[in-house]
């Protein structure tokens, strides 16, 4: 039997966390009102019953029963209930966007109050769930399929789950460098493909460019250099309880090297599958939009 709890920031993705774990055969049920949450856990272990697998949602739109949670969940520990909490995060900004896009008003903000007040609220409240969450999961940078993935890498294929998920990004120094980014590397220092006429039109995707790129000597040790500091940092941020690391590498356009080494450093990550990781190439088109403006 396994009982899922499902919380955390409202916004952060829990309907369709829900979603995808209904997908593969849990019993869900979401916005349970807290003090139904032990007759549900009861009604898990009632011998010969047909669900085996249940998840449901909780978050601060239990209105004030919310702040029995942390006392229900104790009753389930002395009952010997095991159960995990997946708790869902996401920054503020990113919050904000989506209310945005949404046209929603924050269940703690109403339609008056700014919605960063309402979202500084929840974080307070639902401040004990995070600490005490088995999987917790920044969905800040992930796309609906890329937060699906790691769902299903935790609880069909039953993966360890070690709470970092990475972006890697490349970007061209020219466009800025992004803020979100905790590790930038400049790639500059390396053959620029510009200067190639027949290399100029392709990006660092196609296979002539990351020849190009890659059979210059310094190329292959910077990478090797990168790769094994990163493997270093990786179970050391995990450690300090660090949830999301964004890698940024740039070149002067991000077309050519940034999505080359971008590229070659998220194949060598990605054979780790305790830790979630996407790519991301910011800057590889803007090149041909500018010119044609």
């Amino acid at each position: 039997m396994r009982f899922v709890i499902v919380t955390g920031m409202s916004g952060a993705g829990k309907s369709t966390a829900l979603k995808m774990l209904e997908d593969v055969g849990y019993f869900c049920v979401d916005n349970l009102p807290v003090p139904l949450i032990p007759k549900m856990a009861d009604l898990l272990r009632v011998p010969g019953t047909e669900i085996n697998k249940a998840a449901i949602g909780v978050d601060i739109r239990s209105g004030q029963s919310f702040s029995e949670l942390e006392k229900v969940l104790g009753q389930l520990d002395v009952a010997g209930m095991k159960y995990e909490i997946l708790y869902l995060e996401c920054v503020d900004d990113v919050l904000i966007k989506r209310y945005k896009e949404t046209r929603r008003s924050h269940p703690l903000s109403g339609n008056d109050a700014p919605v960063r007040e309402g979202i500084e609220k929840e974080r307070e409240r639902t401040a004990f769930l995070r600490k005490r969450a088995d999987y917790l999961v920044d969905t800040s940078n992930m796309l609906t399929r890329e937060l699906k993935a790691e769902l299903n890498k935790i609880f069909v294929r039953n993966k360890e789950y070690k709470n970092l998920y990475i972006s890697v990004l490349s970007f061209g120094f020219k466009y800025g460098i992004p803020a979100e980014a905790d590790l930038v590397f400049d790639v500059r220092f390396l053959p620029n493909p510009y200067y190639i006429e027949e290399l100029r039109p392709k990006s660092g995707n196609d296979r002539e460019v990351r020849d190009y790129v890659m059979n210059n000597g310094n190329a292959s040790e910077f990478m090797e250099k990168l790769v094994d500091m990163v493997e270093f940092l990786i179970p050391n941020y995990i450690r300090e309880g660090k949830t999301r690391l964004m890698i940024g590498i740039g070149c002067t356009g991000g077309k050519h090297r940034s999505v080359t080494l971008a590229n070659e450093l998220y194949e060598a990550l990605l054979k780790n599958e305790n830790y979630g990781i996407r790519i991301e190439h910011r800057d590889i088109g803007k090149d041909a939009i500018t010119k044609a403006k």
